[in-house]
């Protein structure tokens, strides 16, 4: 090997790269088809006819019980009072409470929150007594403080709590869906759907397939398999006794944990855990419209980029040492999945070095200069193998992004298949390096998502008839 030349070290690159992304990338694809089988399994096994519920009807059904809302907002200016106006015009129940948690040293976001709320006594606004920023978990904490505080005022409990964010389009059926699947489950969590942005067609839009295709299929196989289910941290609620159940689990006496960067998913996955029930309820109106929570996701590649990075960096490193891996077989099956994203980047990243390699050797080949090695049948295989599984990964991309956008968003998710892995590949990397500054005592950074559109601006809600929110195609 000492006396290789630079092109006979760059062919044994190239095929090492090869076979480390081809077999990884495999072993992703039997998972995959794993998933696929079980989704369309558990279809063809249920074929009960679906009742879909009258969006009208759920936003004045009477809640059996007082909600809370926590809305937590650092620089929030621009998107919190749409935020709030919407949710006060959407649900027209009585029985609940939005808590809007600012800070004192932010009064951007306290002035734009307190126009919106006006004289409503719906919204509570609570003042952090910290100046910000610091993490969503020690807001959610300071929401909680004042909702506890409120209930011993007012010698009553509230009945369960939802979590959003700032930048939320709230569906006007969900405080009434919820109130009734609560009497049933501990936590219980709609599908969020990211709105399609015609500024951002690569970069903001990229959202739209993810979700599409998680909250159509894993999370719907997650539900019926009965394992823990995550909490996407808007669109999700608790009942009330197992917010103070985990409560209980901290020594700070406070539900949601500061040292997480997901705190959010880590509450979810630890309702099963302490003995309580989860439900993932995907439910249309008569029109077919999805009952979901709709926002404007990053529309920058370095938003994405440090998003992405935090959910990476929170469920799939800091998950491992902080929920390790409890339960059956189903159980750490779902949470290999969760924290798959590391290594996921990797793949991804020496993929794309084979391609660029395959790429360089095959301009040598046209100007005839050979490939020092020829593809013997086990890397055609591979290679093979792999070009199908792509293209059935790109169909289900193509199905479950048309059954909620329409056919030509359908078409956009599968070219925007190379923007969302070059993604991955960047956020994967900045997790790895942030979390292993905490191995060496480096506390874990929280890096907030900027905030500067609102989709109440652009969606139609018709909240005085029983037509479905949707958005206007861009």
């Amino acid at each position: 090997m000492a006396g290789w030349s630079v092109l006979e070290w760059l062919a044994l690159i190239e095929r090492e790269l090869l076979l480390f992304a081809g077999i990884f990338f495999l072993i992703g694809a039997i998972d995959e088809f794993l998933m696929d089988g079980l989704w369309g399994w558990m279809k063809l096994a249920d074929r009960k006819p679906r009742q879909n519920l009258r969006r009208a009807d759920m936003r004045v059904r009477e809640l059996s019980g007082m909600a809370a809302v926590f809305i937590p907002a650092w620089q929030e200016d621009k998107v919190i009072g749409h935020t709030i106006a919407h949710a006060l015009d959407a649900w027209a129940h009585r029985q609940f409470v939005l808590y809007v948690g600012c800070y004192r040293n932010d009064m951007c976001t306290l002035e734009a929150a307190m126009k919106a709320a006006g004289a409503d006594r719906r919204v509570r606004l609570v003042v952090h007594d910290c100046n910000g920023p610091s993490t969503k978990a020690d807001c959610l904490n300071r929401l909680y403080r004042a909702m506890a505080t409120d209930e011993l005022r007012m010698g009553e409990r509230y009945r369960m709590v939802l979590l959003h964010d700032a930048e939320d389009l709230v569906d006007p059926a969900e405080l009434g869906l919820m109130d009734k699947a609560i009497e049933h489950a501990e936590f219980v969590q709609i599908p969020v759907l990211p709105l399609p942005q015609r500024e951002s067609r690569w970069i903001g839009s990229h959202y739209c397939e993810e979700f599409a295709e998680a909250h159509a299929k894993s999370m719907v196989v997650r539900n019926w398999l009965d394992t823990c289910l995550p909490a996407a941290g808007v669109g999700c609620a608790l009942n009330r006794e197992m917010l103070a159940k985990m409560a209980k689990m901290h020594g700070d006496g406070l539900p949601f944990s500061i040292q997480s960067l997901t705190e959010d998913y880590e509450l979810g996955m630890r309702v099963k855990a302490v003995g309580g029930r989860s439900r993932f309820l995907r439910v249309r109106d008569e029109d077919g419209t999805l009952v979901a929570t709709r926002a404007y996701f990053p529309s920058e590649l370095g938003e994405a980029v440090r998003q992405k990075a935090r959910w990476v960096h929170g469920i799939g490193l800091q998950g491992w040492e902080r929920l390790g891996w409890e339960g059956g077989l189903a159980e750490r099956w779902m949470r290999l999945r969760d924290r798959r994203g590391p290594l996921a980047a990797l793949v991804l990243a020496c993929g794309y070095a084979f391609f660029l390699l395959a790429g360089a050797f095959y301009l040598l080949g046209e100007l005839g200069i050979d490939r020092p090695w020829k593809a013997d049948p086990l890397l055609a295989w591979i290679i093979g193998a792999n070009l199908a599984s792509f293209a059935w990964r790109a169909l289900m991309r193509f199905g479950f992004t048309a059954r909620e956008y329409g056919i030509a968003e359908g078409l956009l998710a599968v070219l925007r298949i190379p923007v969302a892995n070059v993604i991955a590949i960047m956020s994967g990397r900045r997790a790895l390096m942030a979390y292993l500054r905490t191995l060496r005592g480096a506390a874990p950074k929280w890096e907030k998502t900027v905030h500067d559109r609102h989709p109440a601006g652009v969606v139609t809600l018709l909240a005085e008839s029983s037509q479905p929110v949707t958005a206007q195609r861009a």
